[in-house]
């Protein structure tokens, strides 16, 4: 006979597969009735389900750096407004300073009330990366910005539905008072429209929840669900070693991670003191997404099936240095810290423990536009070889989990050809295991339009470890109409006439032993 502070393990699974199952049927709603092609083609978006207090319960495969720092962005709304909620209300927020990760990924979130509508038991909420949110580049991934302000328009917990009524008014007047407004209100409004029906299709399911099983069972099975998480996170940290690494990246920065291992209470210390201070440009990460990094790597150190939750970091302590690159101040650039340095980190993290060699480290995101399109992709590279394992070719690695909006998409929506999609061969570094390769992306362009990469690994090279070779770094390059060549660097803005071709070369993963 199991005890109430002592899960039933049959009980324990059932309830956290429904759990995760929630928020799969949510990221369903919001893939089949979004607008945009970046949440319905390239699923940039991600779902879950957090209990009363805002802790993250369960999740579906998403997107990680959404993950690990959505729970962030509950707990703002909780603290700034929470006794002012009222049933029937849904709020909005891309705050990097308030648990967002970069301003394109907008939150919606619901407070889910009880029966009686006396307390939230609950909450939900989707995450889903905007095609454009204003911002001094279409497509809101500017290269160059040094500030907040210049990356878009900033939602801090603002009131998209009151007691049930969307405020259409407030919310397109929100998106276009601004020095650089967004250039499609249509389809911002859309998309968030979207995730409202995301989030009420899981509150729908958890209220059914609680009609079958009752509401202490449910929250009850809630922090069992976390508990186990704590738990299996624990168990992987009993085969750890203590560790240190330090990874540049292209412009000169540094992560700095050492990992300290208490065998005692099986948890670990992860430091980042030593890393390069908060900088000029937007490859600052907030604490969120390095928080969610973090998370990241441990979850994956976890053999059981267990949702990424807030058990997972029970037993981690981060320390971040206030000021560093990894923790901003407001009004900082963060738009790449999000795409960017969020791999870095996980990298540096598995360098410290010796288990994976560096992969591609980058997403690649290109984004075009002018007023009339906007548009943005992350593009797949090889991943890093391990202890037993050999990297992968063509993948999108670690922090995201994107897909490649399909060929007759993209020119369909837009006036653009894909010349060629190809392997990028022998761009994975040699070992005993080696590296994935890299791919060749050509985008031809049929209409005048600003093109911009912000990518990484184009002068440092994805490391190996234990005498594994480096992957190649990645290259970016415009083919002119009258056949010139142009080399651009990491992070670049470009006008692209008629005729010309983007290309972009992406790196390998690092060989392993």
């Amino acid at each position: 006979m199991f005890s109430i502070s002592q899960p039933d393990p049959v009980r324990l699974e059932i309830f956290k597969n429904l759990y995760q199952f929630i928020a799969e049927q949510m990221g369903i709603v919001l893939q089949n009735t979004a607008a945009s092609v970046n949440i319905k083609e390239r699923l940039d978006f991600s779902c879950a389900i957090f209990d009363s207090c805002g802790l993250l319960v369960a999740n579906a495969p998403h997107i990680p750096v959404h993950l690990g720092s959505m729970s962030e962005s509950v707990r703002s709304l909780i603290n700034d407004v929470g006794e002012t909620i009222k049933p029937g209300n849904v709020y909005l927020s891309n705050n990097p300073y308030n648990g967002g990760t970069h301003l394109p990924d907008v939150t919606a979130i619901t407070p889910i009330f009880d029966t009686e509508n006396t307390q939230i038991i609950f909450y939900v909420a989707s995450r889903g990366h905007q095609a454009d949110i204003g911002g001094i580049t279409p497509g809101s991934m500017p290269p160059h910005s040094t500030t907040i302000l210049e990356e878009g328009i900033i939602f801090d917990n603002f009131l998209l539905v009151k007691e049930g009524e969307f405020q259409e008014v407030s919310v397109r007047e929100h998106l276009l008072n601004h020095p650089y407004p967004s250039r499609n209100p249509d389809q911002n409004i859309a998309d968030f429209k979207a995730q409202i029906a995301a989030n009420n299709r899981g509150m729908q399911e958890l209220l059914k929840m609680v009609n079958q099983y009752r509401l202490e069972t449910v929250q009850l099975y809630m922090q069992f669900v976390q508990d186990n998480a704590e738990e299996s996170v624990r168990r992987a940290i009993d085969v750890l070693k203590d560790g240190a690494f330090s990874y540049e990246m292209d412009n000169g920065a540094k992560i700095q991670v050492s990992v300290k291992i208490n065998k005692e209470n099986r948890s670990a210390k992860i430091n980042f003191t030593g890393t390069s201070t908060q900088l000029n440009s937007n490859f600052n990460a907030p604490k969120a997404v390095t928080q969610a990094a973090v998370l990241y790597v441990f979850r994956t150190l976890v053999n059981d099936n267990i949702p990424l939750n807030a058990g997972c970091l029970k037993p981690l302590e981060i320390v971040i240095p206030e000021g560093s690159m990894l923790n901003p101040i407001y009004p900082a650039a963060v738009v790449a810290g999000n795409v960017e340095t969020s791999q870095t980190i996980v990298d540096a993290l598995y360098g410290a423990l010796g288990v994976m060699s560096a992969s591609q480290g980058t997403m690649n995101n290109f984004t075009f536009g002018n007023q009339k399109y906007q548009y943005y992709e992350t593009i797949c590279g090889g991943s890093g070889a391990g202890i037993d394992f050999d990297g992968t070719d063509t993948v999108h690695t670690h922090m995201t989990n994107s897909l490649l909006t399909d060929p007759e998409v993209l020119e369909t929506r837009y006036p653009v050809m894909v010349e060629s999609f190809s392997l990028r061969e022998n761009s994975g570094g040699k070992g005993k295991y080696s590296g994935g390769d890299g791919v060749v992306r050509r985008i031809k362009f049929l209409e005048p339009m600003t093109a911009n990469i912000l990518s990484g690994h184009r002068v440092v090279p994805p490391f190996g470890l234990n005498g594994g070779k480096p992957g190649k770094v990645g290259k970016n390059w415009i083919q002119r109409e009258n056949c010139t060549q142009e080399i651009v660097g990491s992070t670049a803005t470009v006008e692209m006439q008629s005729g010309d071709i983007f290309v972009i070369e992406t790196p390998g993963g690092g060989g392993f032993g």
